[in-house]
């Protein structure tokens, strides 16, 4: 009999629809991240790192790149006979086939997977939030309370509290109410969305709790579980931990790798973050090409200048290009004479000869102004910038976009430019 200490679930089936046109034709966790990562590769080289060995991963929105990068699991040692990664998208069952509708639900609909491993502890986890944790130690923590859920806070600013899931605590850390949102929060410990069940606990809250619509742990499990007096405990985490939802955050998160002493090191020997690599030539600077506190990934050539931006893999900076404050995806290439400022870019885009992103006036974007914002421009993956052309701040760019698309060679700050793919 198969029996493990303790195995983990990561949701991975998000959307992620705060990053527009980036989740369009992916899901969140395997959006690119810092160069050559994926945002999937931190919880899972947490759990190998911890010591964790089995991994459920649970997928759902635009699953194939996903799938593709996590494979068998080699990069981060899943690999195993015995436990290792699994994909578990939803499945289609004789009496009903349904896709995962909350966060516990998909849990609930894989319980069978669990209970191959008959396992003492169940470790939840998001797979789109940036951050390096030692899931051992929160164990531990849960084991010496004698807790039979453990969910892992950070402290916040008070003023950012009512963002959040709130955990009210006593001086032992036992959590003696929660409120999700609250408009005048009593605690500023921020739920991470990371939790430890006892395996028996879990199982219960979920069988219970089955016919809820919309099944989440924050508005049914953890109630449910407080509600039976549950021992519930609180492990409070104060590293690095960065909720990439927005363009703005995400944005933000690459470029604090770049920092002269990045708060969040992504080349610790001990603590390694373990990705799919392709077999790549190194870095090619050109004489004339200048780099200045950028990550730049392999395989990538830089004839131009690059100052405070994140380079995938595989990227070309055509002579005479400026690219600064920018995150720019694998396989993109950006031609010659090119000025980017604040731009986002995603895989396999091609920018012609003399283009000017992020230019002019901080206009609001005009279609989705709470998801294209801060002064950024985002080009979605696969889509073509034609030469000679101009675009203003908060603008988003999709599909192949051609020159009468944009009047006057401009694209005014805050437009909106998404095609739909011509069918191939």
């Amino acid at each position: 009999m198969i029996k493990k200490e303790m195995i983990a679930m990561l949701l991975a089936g998000g959307q992620g629809s705060r990053l527009g046109v980036l989740t369009a034709k992916v899901a969140k966790p395997a959006v690119s991240f810092g160069g050559k990562y994926r945002i999937i590769d931190f919880p899972l080289s947490n759990c190998i790192n911890s010591g964790v060995d089995t991994v459920g991963v649970l997928t759902q929105y635009q699953p194939l790149r996903l799938n593709t990068h996590i494979g068998i699991g080699i990069p981060w040692d899943l690999d195993r006979n015995i436990g290792g990664v699994t994909v578990l998208p939803p499945y289609e069952k004789s009496e009903n086939s349904e896709w995962y509708t909350g966060t516990a639900n998909a849990i609930y609909q894989n319980l069978e997977y669990m209970e191959n491993f008959h396992p003492e502890y169940v470790l939840i986890l998001s797979g789109d939030h940036i951050y390096k944790m030692d899931y051992e130690v929160m164990l531990n923590f849960h084991k010496k309370n004698g807790a039979a859920c453990t969910i892992a806070v950070m402290p916040v600013p008070m003023e950012e509290a009512k963002r959040f899931g709130i955990m009210i605590t006593d001086e032992n850390k036992k959590i003696i109410d929660f409120e999700e949102k609250p408009a005048n929060p009593r605690s500023n410990l921020a739920s991470m969305g990371i939790y430890i069940f006892n395996w028996e606990t879990l199982k219960e809250a979920l069988k219970t709790k089955a016919d809820q619509p919309n099944l989440d742990f924050g508005k049914h499990v953890i109630p449910y579980c407080h509600d039976m007096g549950a021992p519930m405990y609180a492990y409070e985490f104060n590293g690095y931990w960065k909720d990439v939802g927005t363009l703005q955050s995400y944005w933000e998160a690459n470029m604090e790798l770049i920092d002269i002493v990045p708060e969040f090191n992504l080349y610790e020997e001990y603590w390694k973050i373990y990705t799919k690599s392709e077999i790549l030539p190194p870095q090619y600077i050109a004489p004339d090409g200048i780099i200045e506190r950028s990550i730049i990934g392999e395989g990538s050539e830089i004839y131009g200048s690059v100052y405070n931006s994140v380079i995938g893999c595989g990227v070309i900076i055509g002579s005479g290009s400026v690219i600064r404050d920018s995150i720019i995806m694998n396989n993109t290439t950006v031609c010659a004479g090119c000025e980017l400022n604040k731009a986002i870019v995603a895989e396999n885009v091609r920018i012609e000869d003399r283009v000017r992103l992020g230019i002019g006036e901080d206009v609001p974007n005009g279609s989705a102004p709470h998801i294209y914002n801060s002064g950024l421009v985002t080009v979605g993956e696969n889509s073509r910038i034609p030469s000679d052309v101009s675009v203003g701040k908060n603008c988003v760019i999709s599909g192949i976009t051609d020159r009468q698309d944009y009047p006057d060679g401009q694209l005014v700050g805050g437009s909106t430019l998404v095609k739909a793919e011509e069918d191939k």
